[in-house]
């Protein structure tokens, strides 16, 4: 447990940002489900539709310090080669 009042208010300030993290984190798996759910129905222009949706999100959240920028990177580019395999 936290001693100093700084302390315990960056313990605070750790869990809320914790909850916002989930929350972007559970956002962004959300969207990639639905291009993953869309590529193996073989629905072409949903998968797209779905693929412009996600890759701002993943580069927010990347943004935002929820994941790695070479783990968004790469996972952008693997959706993207699926979408692309479509056509």
């Amino acid at each position: 447990m936290a001693n100093t009042s700084s302390a315990k208010k960056a313990v605070r300030k750790m869990a809320r940002k914790t909850d916002v993290n989930k929350a972007r984190r559970s956002l962004v798996r959300g969207k990639i489900r639905h291009v993953e759910d869309a590529v193996t129905a073989g629905d072409k222009d949903a998968a797209i539709a779905a693929f412009k949706i996600v890759e701002p999100a993943m580069m927010r959240a990347v943004t935002k310090g929820v994941y790695h920028k070479n783990t968004g990177a790469r996972k952008i580019s693997r959706l993207s080669r699926r979408v692309k395999a479509m056509s």
